[in-house]
């Protein structure tokens, strides 16, 4: 006898899978609300296949973006929302827009310019001018083109019953396809509702209001707007009034006036500051021979990263000696030195305080994001009105645009310290400085060597951005390029500045994988 046995994940009729199949009947009728047994049957048909399985719902292909609003289903009521009222836009502009609204606004533009011809032509011919012949080919070639363009308005002006049904075939066919992912779309978020009930469920009335109420203000603006174009200034410009801007001005205005003249003492103070550090590494690149700055870099490049990669350093550096590159490069690198130290002391320590305190970091989190997204030349103006223009101003211009890298990774690696090496050291008798120098940090250190590295690069980045006030180096020599069109030397000093990048990354990365 060659009997089958039955999988018992397979059976239906058992105990365990009859009473599994009424609790999820039961969920299925809390999580829709309406129409149970329809959902219920159209649950289990999708849940058969791990396949799309297509099915229809009838509410969902009528109401369209407002069922998914109503449902919750956001991510599908959006982009349905934009292609239905893409097709509405259409329907109406065929039927109600005006097509050749365009056209005819350039052809009584031209015809100013033609009466004008027209005048000088019978003022040239009254006076027996020379200019007769241009004048009349001018007048002959804008009547031409008067005339081109009345044709192209009156196609224009038949094509309103194909662009009204093509908007019609459009609609038609969203629906189609929302009817038929609905089902799919809600059966995968009943089963996340499953794992999380606090996601919203059912269908209630305020729901489906708020989101009609949404779609058809939408679709109305957008079909108003395009079918009478200029009708409705509110459609076109926002409400606002000039004063505010004018008001906003002064405000900011008196508040960078205030802040100069009661901050000179700080400013002064992160000046100095700046300024030694600067003079110290100005000291070590520029002052001392180049053989011996070379030499040191090599090698310190042999040591973190390895012979093949000092190999290639010194070839990066034979090619700013010999196009003349070394002075500018080593300046360079002061800068930068300066602002990637001062930004690594400051970073380090902030990310290890924000680490184990999150109402903290998440205070500073928005502060951050605006140094890191403001453009680079907005938070160059107060800059320059606390600091001046000068190699201490670039300093700071490249701090905040830099400094953050190294903030947010050291908070990411403290924080992925797992917490059952913590809470092991914390058994065996470890205090919080031991804890924090011997477990925290080597385990974070890969993470925290990434900061520096980023924070370097976006650094080296601001290089030609920090010329613009005052910053000498290689930066220098690209602004110079683009304000010539110098191709070739700003080629060059770029390749430079890449090559100062690379060998920065590969001391910081050394041989981490």
């Amino acid at each position: 006898m060659n009997d089958t046995v039955q999988n018992p994940l397979e059976a239906t009729d058992t105990d365990a899978a009859l009473a599994y199949a009424e609790e999820r009947r039961d969920n299925i009728r809390r999580f829709v609300r309406t129409s149970p047994d329809y959902y219920i049957a159209q649950f289990d048909k999708i849940g058969e296949s791990a396949k799309f399985t297509p099915t229809f719902n009838l509410m969902a292909g009528l109401f369209g973006p407002v069922w998914f609003g109503a449902r919750g289903l956001w991510s599908w009521a959006l982009p349905f929302l934009i292609i239905e009222t893409l097709a509405l836009v259409q329907m109406a502009r065929g039927m109600f827009g005006d097509l050749a609204a365009d056209a005819f606004a350039r052809i009584a533009s031209i015809e100013g310019t033609l009466d004008l011809r027209r005048q000088q032509l019978a003022a040239a011919i009254e006076s027996g001018s020379d200019k007769v012949d241009v004048y009349r080919r001018t007048v002959e070639s804008l009547e031409a083109a008067i005339g081109g363009i009345r044709d192209e308005a009156a196609a224009l002006s038949e094509q309103g019953v194909t662009i009204a049904l093509g908007g019609l075939a459009l609609l038609i066919a969203a629906k189609a396809v929302q009817a038929t992912v609905a089902n799919w779309a809600l059966e995968a978020r009943f089963s996340e509702w499953l794992s999380n009930p606090e996601i919203r469920s059912g269908l209630p009335l305020s729901n489906i209001v708020s989101s009609a109420v949404f779609m058809a203000l939408i679709a109305v603006a957008a079909m108003v707007h395009y079918s009478f174009p200029g009708r409705f200034s509110l459609l076109t410009e926002f409400p606002t009034d000039p004063d505010y801007r004018l008001f906003s001005i002064e405000w900011v205005e008196a508040f960078f006036a205030f802040c100069v003249a009661n901050g000179e003492v700080l400013f002064d103070f992160i000046t100095y500051c700046i300024r030694m550090v600067l003079d110290a590494l100005e000291l070590v690149f520029v002052s001392n021979p180049w053989i011996v700055i070379a030499s040191l870099i090599v090698l310190l490049t042999w040591l973190t990263a390895g012979i093949r990669t000092a190999i290639w350093s010194a070839a990066f550096l034979s090619y700013m000696g010999l196009l003349g590159f070394w002075d500018k490069a080593m300046t360079t690198l002061a800068l930068l030195g300066t602002a990637a130290c001062l930004s690594i002391l400051i970073g380090i320590p902030l990310g290890m305080f924000c680490a184990r305190r999150p109402r903290f970091y998440s205070f500073i989190q928005p502060i951050m994001d605006f140094m890191q997204t403001m453009p680079a030349f907005v938070f160059m103006i107060p800059v320059i009105a606390f600091f001046g223009t000068g190699k201490p101003a670039a300093v700071v211009t490249t701090m905040i645009f830099g400094g953050t890298p190294v903030v947010r990774l050291t908070v990411l690696g403290l924080r992925g310290v797992p917490d059952s090496v913590r809470e092991a050291a914390i058994s065996f008798g470890a205090n919080k400085w031991y804890l924090l120098t011997r477990v925290d940090l080597p385990l974070a250190s890969p993470s925290i060597r990434a900061g520096i590295n980023q924070t370097i690069m976006l650094s080296l980045a601001m290089v030609v951005v920090a010329s613009l006030i005052g910053a000498k180096g290689l930066g220098e020599d690209v602004l110079e390029a683009l304000q010539y069109a110098n191709v070739g030397q700003g080629i060059l000093a770029g390749f430079a500045i890449l090559f100062c990048a690379m060998i920065l990354d590969r001391i910081v990365q050394g041989q981490r994988k």
